[in-house]
């Protein structure tokens, strides 16, 4: 089933829940969307709170979805019009094949006005308010000083594909937002991270492996891609962080 297909049996499986709003953002609306390696990440407003009754049937829902190849991939988040004030708060999220509950961020909330998909009803403008600068820059720096770099120092991590690539290229978009107001995709990050002194051959690594088809690392470049990027990422969020705090 293709990504089209997926979207289009969620959405049916998903009218039980009456929506009034259903969108897409990150690469699925900002256009550098890869099928079978991109994420699917969604956001449903329901039209009432969400009670015990309505997680299990999102529980349900994607759980019926299991057998197609890309659902894995499919994330969503759920809540109700009078929820969507408070970037803090924590909303019910369907993610990594299991319910958690999570904040809808401000990177999140600006993608949503800049480029949101609207795949049902009502658009992020009519219902979510918007984000002042302000906000956004203190969550991009907080986001980067308190998750990302105490991260850096786990090197276990940085022996998977997800962090190298999630992490470089959100400190590269997490550098424009601070420096110029504005959001970019991952493929203008990889632009960008050379040009912030990254490891060439690791952002190239990415790039392969994100709009190709490359032969599985080895062991030995495993190990020193990690090492590579440790040694980067380090220094670069302790100067963003001391530029921008």
């Amino acid at each position: 089933m293709h990504t089209d297909a997926l979207l289009d049996r969620f959405l049916d499986e998903l009218t039980a829940l009456a929506p009034v709003a259903v969108w897409a953002h990150g690469s699925l609306a900002g256009g550098d969307y890869q099928e079978g390696r991109s994420d699917l990440d969604l956001i449903a407003v329901l039209d009432r709170p969400v009670t015990l009754g309505a997680v299990r049937r999102v529980v349900t829902l994607h759980r019926r979805l299991r057998a197609e190849p890309l659902a894995v991939r499919l994330h969503c988040s759920y809540f109700a019009p009078d929820a969507l004030d408070d970037p803090e708060r924590r909303h019910l999220t369907w993610a990594h094949d299991h319910v958690m509950r999570r904040p809808v961020t401000p990177v999140t909330r600006c993608e949503l006005h800049a480029f949101g998909r609207v795949l049902h009803g009502r658009t992020p403008a009519e219902l979510l308010p918007p984000v002042r600068d302000r906000e956004l820059g203190a969550f991009v720096v907080r986001d980067q000083r308190d998750f990302w770099r105490p991260a850096v120092d786990k090197a276990h991590l940085w022996r998977r594909d997800d962090w190298i690539d999630v992490g470089l290229t959100t400190f590269a978009r997490a550098t424009v937002t601070l420096r110029e107001g504005r959001l970019i995709s991952k493929r203008e990050a990889l632009r960008e991270l050379p040009a912030l002194g990254a490891p060439v051959e690791v952002v190239e690594d990415i790039r392969r492996r994100r709009y190709e088809r490359p032969a599985p690392p080895t062991e030995e470049w495993t190990t020193r891609r990690g090492e590579l990027t440790r040694a980067y990422l380090g220094p670069a969020i302790d100067s963003l962080v001391t530029t921008y705090a």
